[in-house]
């Protein structure tokens, strides 16, 4: 059961998209084990407003918020326009909160509404994103964000030790907080009968205070696709490197990282 809706408002244009199956499917079998919340709990879908003349100056203002069964991701984006042979920017605010499904065991009473063991990260960060002009090939995105990280149970409440006693966070408080520069380069290119796609990452937080999380992160990806007669081989390689102080929630107890923040 769901519904889909477009509505312009002057010159903007807000996307209305709601999907209530999977959510009431799952309220059937969540009962027997924990509450379902708010009634706002049982409501799945995306809310989207766009806006391409915000002050008369061809200002866009994007803001975005979807809610899935157990993540959620808000998201507004304010660009300036600039002429094309310079890097576009755009003003960035975001919150989500996600299952660390990643991180530790089971939960102590062996059931969590998002199977994540209890353990969600909130993230909220704000920043600027600039856009280089893009070629025939090649594009390329460099970022700077503030993050602010804070391990929070289903219940929303703040998470500060582990089953041990032991501190989940870096600083050992509540959050953990870092400045994040990012760059992200992709080349493709297609023929009739093949294509070739390189993907680089470079992630460095820069520890403005000493209790700040500082890393480095590389992840490069490479892939190639070939058409031979009525079969299409695919092949793909990856490297993945990360150094630097990792917050306390990656030596939960009994559990592997996957990620960082």
């Amino acid at each position: 059961m769901g519904a889909q809706k477009s509505i312009h408002a002057g010159k903007a244009k807000i996307d209305v998209n709601v999907d209530l199956t999977h959510k009431l499917c799952a309220s059937l079998m969540l009962p027997p084990f924990r509450s379902s919340g708010s009634p706002l709990s049982m409501i799945i879908g995306s809310l989207c407003l766009k806006h391409p003349n915000l002050f008369g100056g061809s200002e866009k203002l994007d803001v975005s918020w979807d809610k899935g069964l157990y993540d959620s991701n808000a998201l507004i984006a304010y660009r300036r326009p600039r002429p094309e042979w310079l890097s576009q920017q755009s003003f960035v605010i975001q919150h989500s909160l996600s299952p660390e499904i990643g991180v530790h065991g089971k939960p102590m009473d062996n059931f969590s509404r998002s199977g994540s063991g209890g353990v969600n990260l909130s993230q909220f960060s704000v920043g600027l994103d600039l856009t280089e002009p893009a070629n025939s090939n090649w594009s390329s995105t460099t970022s700077i964000r503030f993050k602010h990280v804070r391990p929070v149970n289903d219940d929303g409440r703040s998470i500060s030790r582990d089953l041990d006693g032991f501190p989940v966070t870096y600083s050992g408080n509540s959050n953990d907080s870092m400045v994040v520069l990012k760059q992200e380069s992709h080349y493709a290119k297609a023929k009739e009968r093949s294509f070739f796609r390189i993907s680089f990452q470079i992630e460095q937080g820069i520890p403005l205070l000493s209790k700040w999380i500082i890393f480095n992160r590389l992840k490069f990806v490479a892939s190639k696709g070939i058409k031979l007669g009525p079969t299409f081989l695919l092949t793909r390689g990856f490297d993945r490197r990360r150094h630097g102080s990792l917050p306390g929630i990656f030596y939960w107890r009994a559990g592997q990282c996957s990620r960082l923040w």
